[in-house]
């Protein structure tokens, strides 16, 4: 799933870290306008590293060089997040889980199953539009892809009996997690990065640090304090139909941020294309929407709820957030007959929300 985990000295050499006083326009924030009123980055420090097949940063203020050690520390953490939710080792935590839960309990560590447990809530809350336990119909896919075609509705049917965290055992006094049958498997690919980008914040706060950004792949975000007295972390949000601009910018302020979209990982058969976002209750990939973006109290919140949007769709996900003011997102439909995008904007106040100059919006 990734490279080797790089050492402390790596990080400290320059090989895979300091990266000091970068301009305007580093990392996430790179692609926001030029507008006046737009946030703009200033001078960072930033910290990179690999993980989950994806690059990570930590952004700071320039300070004393002792934050750079923190920050090193944080990335740790997220190795070992990664050794324990990812699926494509078999000795992780999740695979063992994946592996057993089927012939009986397994008993996990406290942290996984608080994970696993507030994942199973989330799933709850957006009506399965989200979930956790979707590793049968995953697998049901990739393997019809790597025939050349797509399955067929018996195999996806097949595959749904083996899928929903409802239908798993959760036993919170043995800390155990029990399959109904065999099949079932979770997949956090929607939510692990989330959690990681969590964790490796709660790190940075443990050891002191009160301004700082830090995301996992650019799709997972979590913004500290303030930078630049902006009131945040300025973060652009691509443009789904052109990637290499933005449409907006929003300002992080100890939230987290989620985007899910088909933008980039889709693949076409016979003529039409499907994105990689499957819907848990069809068993097919989602379609509706071209990105959404959700800023939540956490990052693995942000990520999950983004996800389920986006499966709901444009109308469904107006009256989810709409249930859910503490929820904030952007939506983004296909656009209009003339080529301009109209993101929906839910439950953000427009302090938040600096949109491109060639871009309108529609409030929720």
């Amino acid at each position: 799933m990734s490279t080797p985990s790089p050492s402390r000295r790596d990080f400290l050499s320059g090989r895979s870290a300091r990266r000091v006083v970068e301009a305007a326009g580093d990392v996430i924030a790179d692609r926001i306008t030029e507008e006046k009123r737009v946030p703009m980055a200033g001078d960072t420090i930033r910290l990179e590293t690999q993980a989950m097949a994806c690059p990570w940063n930590v952004i700071m203020n320039p300070g004393p060089p002792d934050q750079v050690m923190k920050a090193s520390d944080a990335f740790e953490v997220v190795h070992d997040v990664e050794s324990q939710l990812t699926v494509y080792r078999a000795e992780s935590e999740i695979s063992q889980v994946n592996f057993h839960a089927a012939e009986g309990p397994v008993e996990v560590s406290q942290e996984l199953f608080d994970f696993l447990d507030r994942a199973r809530k989330l799933s709850l809350e957006t009506n399965g539009a989200f979930d956790p336990a979707t590793g049968a119909l995953l697998r049901t896919w990739r393997a019809a892809r790597r025939e050349g075609r797509i399955p067929t509705q018996s195999e996806i049917d097949e595959a749904l009996l083996s899928t929903g965290v409802a239908k798993i055992e959760f036993d919170a006094g043995a800390r155990t997690i029990r399959f109904p049958r065999a099949g079932f498997a979770f997949d956090l690919g929607a939510i692990g990065k989330g959690h990681g980008v969590d964790r490796a914040a709660e790190s940075l706060r443990g050891a002191g640090l009160t301004d700082f950004l830090v995301h996992g792949g650019f799709s997972s975000v979590y913004g500290a304090g303030d930078h630049l007295g902006q009131g945040g972390w300025p973060v652009a949000l691509k443009n789904p139909l052109f990637l290499e601009g933005s449409y907006a910018t929003v300002l992080l302020n100890d939230a987290g941020l989620g985007t899910s979209g088909s933008n980039v990982q889709y693949f076409r058969h016979e003529g039409r294309r499907f994105g990689h976002i499957l819907d848990p209750r069809t068993g097919w990939p989602a379609e509706g929407l071209l990105s959404v973006t959700v800023l939540a109290a956490s990052t693995a919140d942000a990520d999950a709820i983004s996800t389920a949007l986006f499966v709901m769709g444009r109308e469904a996900a107006i009256e989810w957030c709409q249930a859910h003011p503490e929820v904030g997102a952007l939506l983004v439909p296909p656009p209009s007959s003339s080529g301009e995008l109209l993101p929906v904007v839910c439950n953000l106040p427009r302090d938040l929300v600096f949109l491109a100059e060639d871009v309108a919006s529609e409030d929720a």
